[in-house]
C-alpha cells in the first residue's frame, strides 16, 4: 500500500472534520424536524457537540495518534510529533470552520 504524503493528509483532514461536522448537523437537523423539534436549534446544538468527534474521525482514530506522540517523545523523534500536532491542528481548524458555517446559518448565537 502506497503512504500518503503529509500534504494530502493535512488537507484530507480539514475537509473530514469539515464534512463530519456539517452532515452530521444536517441529518440530525432532518430527525429534529421529523420528531417536532426546531431544526435551527437543533443544528447549533448538534454542532456544538459533534466538534471532538468530527476531530477524533478526522485523525483517524487516537491509537495511531497516541502512538506518533509516544515515538516522538520517547524516541526523540520530534518530526513526527510536530506533524502529528499539525494534523490535530487542521482537524481543529476544519471542525471550527463548519460550526462557525452553521452558527452562521442559524443565528443561534444571537440573544
Amino acid at each position: 500500500m502506497k503512504e500518503i504524503g503529509f500534504f494530502p493528509t493535512f488537507i484530507e483532514s480539514y475537509f473530514i472534520a469539515l464534512g463530519v461536522l456539517l452532515g452530521g448537523a444536517l441529518i440530525g437537523a432532518m430527525a429534529a424536524f421529523l420528531t417536532g423539534q426546531p431544526p435551527m436549534t437543533a443544528i447549533f446544538r448538534i454542532a456544538s457537540s459533534l466538534k471532538i468527534w468530527a476531530i477524533v474521525a478526522a485523525i483517524g482514530g487516537t491509537f495511531d495518534t497516541v502512538y506518533s506522540f509516544e515515538k516522538g517523545l520517547f524516541n526523540a523523534d520530534t518530526k513526527d510529533l510536530f506533524k502529528q500536532f499539525l494534523l490535530i491542528m487542521s482537524a481543529m481548524g476544519g471542525a471550527q470552520t463548519g460550526a462557525t458555517i452553521l452558527s452562521w446559518l442559524t443565528q443561534e448565537h444571537i440573544s
